[in-house]
């Protein structure tokens, strides 16, 4: 019961609250660039939401079990390598290069798929596809995991990692598709010339960030919520 409150407050959170976009200020690129229309937004939500997905799922399990102090593959190899059984492994120094890696594989088998399935979504991404291996949100994620599997007190499960993931990507397309609606209205209308561009985005991008910033605190009061329903 407490872990199912425990993982809806980090979906919220990740999603609503703590909003990746306009709250970290990551993946900031994709969002103002492939935010001119809702539909092209969707499709950008959705690729990031599979790619951060997948990218939380490697990324747990390669650190658990692999980059994080005393992961017990490495202890295990030491140990039979004859070392000593008290030294502590700790190979976290590798996990850029490892979520790098686990990102852009990610990223070209979302390209390839939709450039097999959805060609029209793929030429109106442009560059922006295989750009989302940079975009700062997944790696967002992927540190965000490992920061929470670095105490042995309080690991963070598969379930959790996932829930994060799935949370940053629902919250990207959420703010992906909210700035794709505002700028389709801002075409018609009467925007003072100085603000045209990239000047009235950056600008209705700041007012959404102070809007999202209306939603701290919900998540301890749902977490309570919903640890009074489940009881």
């Amino acid at each position: 019961m407490e872990n199912a409150a425990l993982l809806i407050q980090i979906f919220v959170g990740a999603a609503v609250i703590n909003n990746f976009v306009l709250y970290y200020f990551v993946g900031i690129c994709p969002f103002l660039g492939v935010s001119r229309r809702v539909d092209t937004a969707f499709g950008m939500g959705c690729a990031v939401t599979f790619v951060i997905s997948i990218a939380s799922l490697l990324s747990w399990t390669f650190t658990y079990y692999i980059l994080r102090p005393e992961a017990p593959l490495p202890a295990w190899l030491w140990r039979l390598a004859g070392g000593d059984p008290d030294v502590r492994i700790d190979l976290s120094v590798l996990s850029y290069i490892m979520y790098i890696f686990v990102i852009a594989s990610s990223v070209q088998f979302v390209e390839m798929y939709v450039r097999k399935f959805f060609p029209k979504l793929h030429k109106s991404f442009g560059v922006f596809l295989p750009l989302i291996t940079t975009n700062c949100a997944i790696l967002f994620a992927c540190l965000e995991i490992m920061k929470q599997l670095q105490d042995p007190a309080r690991l963070w499960g598969l379930a959790e990692a996932l829930t994060l993931g799935l949370g940053g990507g629902a919250g990207f397309t959420l703010a992906i598709c909210l700035m794709a609606g505002i700028r389709e209205e801002l075409e018609l209308a009467d925007v003072p010339a100085p603000f045209r561009g990239a000047g009235i985005t950056l600008l209705v991008a700041g007012i959404m960030a102070m809007a999202f910033m209306g939603f701290a605190g919900v998540d301890t009061g749902i977490q309570n919520l919903v640890t009074l329903m489940l009881k």
